[in-house]
């Protein structure tokens, strides 16, 4: 088990650089990925073209594989850093939090009350991961430093979202296709008005709740 390297601050113009280290690069790419998915759901949105979507919905998986790698790098060189450990969080936000509801919308929850939704699991995520950085010394570890298990939902779980969506986009269940399965219902107001949403947009709730859960701990393994 290692302690965390504080930041080095410094009046140099390129300190921020000097206090990087490999896996805080490898870390990094999470965030690439995570930042490509979005403009690729953006892309699909303006062009229609399928190859956009499904980068979109592949990108965050590639932040995953860096997303583990990061740790198993710093293991390696055995050196990690507060940098690190926060750098870790704003990629996840990005990768797993931002991506995932971006696409949701690109494929077809789009109705006021979906993005009320989409932008509650964005900040659960946020708070999540805040919560862990605030917390990470008070969570159970055992002799290498391992926390025991997860206090909610861990972020990175959304990616059973984005498979789900991967699946509607295979079947053809996207905004402009099939539609979205559930359909869309109206709860006030007139069709096509604010009260509209696609009942599925509340899982994206019901995650949002499981990730700042207190009482969820899900072991790790």
């Amino acid at each position: 088990m290692h302690t965390l390297q504080e930041y080095v601050d410094s009046d140099g113009h390129f300190s921020l650089v000097r206090n990087f280290r490999l896996a805080d690069l490898v870390t990094i790419m999470n965030g690439v990925c995570g930042s490509f998915s979005i403009f690729s759901s953006a892309q699909y949105l303006l062009t229609k073209d399928d190859d956009f979507l499904w980068w979109a919905l592949a990108l965050p998986l590639a932040g995953l594989m860096f997303d583990f790698m990061d740790g198993k790098v710093a293991r390696w060189r055995k050196s990690s850093s507060l940098l690190g450990q926060e750098l870790d969080s704003l990629a996840d936000l990005i990768s797993f939090g931002v991506a995932p509801a971006v696409v949701a919308f690109a494929v077809g929850l789009r109705t006021y009350l979906d993005t009320i939704c989409l932008t509650g699991f964005i900040c659960c995520g946020l708070a999540r991961l805040a919560r862990f950085n605030a917390t990470v010394a008070l969570v159970p570890k055992d002799a290498t430093g391992k926390a025991h298990y997860f206090e909610g939902l861990p972020i990175p779980s959304s990616l059973g979202l984005v498979a789900v969506l991967s699946y509607w986009a295979r079947q053809g269940w996207v905004e402009g296709k099939d539609g979205i399965p559930g359909g869309i219902m109206t709860l006030w107001g007139k069709s096509g008005g604010r009260g509209d949403i696609h009942p599925v947009s509340v899982v994206f709730g019901l995650w949002a709740a499981a990730m700042v859960s207190k009482t969820l701990r899900v072991p790790k393994p």
